[in-house]
């Protein structure tokens, strides 16, 4: 569906697509900095249970429908523990054991698992010019968040460069990490679902609440001093996380999901290390490489790749009928050329 919109429409309908990556970004930097204070299952917990009542309130005051039947409580049952309790579980806890860059990596190659889930569930198009995108952001995350050394050894051909800082892969986050993509694309998939039963803001808000508790249970459980050594900037920080990173981001997540092409958005994804290392570095300090800003530029590359791929397969198209056009007219003018020749002699 094409919308004919003016320049003020169109810059605000992109600042509203791109908005979920741009909090969950930030939202990675104040998390990972109030880590030390807290615990992840609470963190986790607080990223949850106050935005689903905040998400509740706002699609109260605007007359949304609540759930009807035992069909979609259980859809949201099953969002609430994909999307809610597994994603945020293994995202907090692999923060605790890997670093933010190599961890948003991990957590964002989501896209091709949603790519694949979607073709197959939902027969999205994917076509050549989409694969080339999925894999150009893979390549620049890649760019951005793994050691430079390993992109500099594998450019080589070195594949012994690539070495672990920890022995374990479970110990090092990156496998908690892997699940918490899985657990986000599987989420992303089943809100397409959750849809058809549920007003998707209702859902969104439902699913961190009932996600929520069995994380904060396992808080009390398993961990101790969750909000004793919180300063005034901790809390601020867990603030922002929840009302920017969890509330107002998934609920425009899973709105535009239950509306438009999952691969597309699942691709802006791709931005969340983006926005994360580029606010680390003006908030933490931290500076970036001359081969995290190739990532940059390569990841913005693929992000408009895959958003256009359907426009750019018709330019592909064209171009080949035109150059095959232009190909027989050739052969066609050559025999009859020749025609001529023969005949004059």
């Amino acid at each position: 569906m094409q919308l004919n919109l003016s320049r003020p429409q169109w810059i605000a309908s992109s600042l509203f697509v791109i908005a979920p990556f741009f909090l969950w970004g930030t939202a990675m930097v104040a998390m990972k900095g109030v880590l030390p204070q807290t615990t992840p299952y609470f963190v986790a917990g607080v990223r949850l249970v106050p935005a689903g009542v905040l998400v509740l309130l706002v699609a109260a005051l605007s007359d949304r429908p609540q759930p009807r039947g035992w069909l979609a409580w259980c859809w949201i049952g099953w969002f609430a523990l994909v999307d809610g309790a597994l994603f945020q579980g293994f995202l907090a806890q692999g923060l605790v054991r890997t670093g933010a860059g190599l961890g948003s990596v991990t957590i964002d190659s989501q896209p091709l698992a949603v790519a694949l889930m979607s073709s197959w569930l939902f027969g999205e198009a994917i076509g050549a010019w989409g694969w080339l995108g999925l894999l150009m952001g893979i390549a620049g995350i890649s760019c951005v968040g793994l050691p430079e050394a390993w992109i500099v050894g594998l450019l080589h051909g070195d594949i012994g460069a690539i070495a672990f800082e920890q022995t374990g892969l479970f110990d090092s986050g990156i496998l908690l990490m892997l699940f918490a993509a899985l657990s986000m694309a599987g989420g992303t998939i089943l809100s397409r679902y959750v849809s058809r039963q549920v007003d998707p803001v209702v859902a969104t808000g439902w699913h961190m609440i009932l996600g929520g508790i069995p994380l904060w249970v396992l808080s009390g459980l398993t961990e101790s001093q969750q909000w004793t050594r919180l300063d005034l900037n901790g809390w601020m920080a867990l603030a922002y996380a929840t009302v920017f990173g969890s509330a107002i981001a998934y609920g425009i997540f899973f709105y535009l999901a239950a509306r438009g092409s999952l691969t597309s958005l699942s691709a802006l994804t791709f931005l969340t290390p983006v926005f994360a290392l580029a606010f680390g570095s003006l908030l933490l300090s931290e500076e970036l490489s001359a081969v995290q800003w190739s990532g940059v530029g390569l990841t913005l590359v693929a992000i408009y790749t895959i958003n256009q791929r359907d426009r750019l397969t018709e330019r592909t198209q064209l171009i080949l009928a035109g150059l095959r056009a232009s190909e027989a007219s050739g052969e066609e003018l050559e025999v009859v050329t020749r025609d001529r020749i023969g005949s004059e002699r």
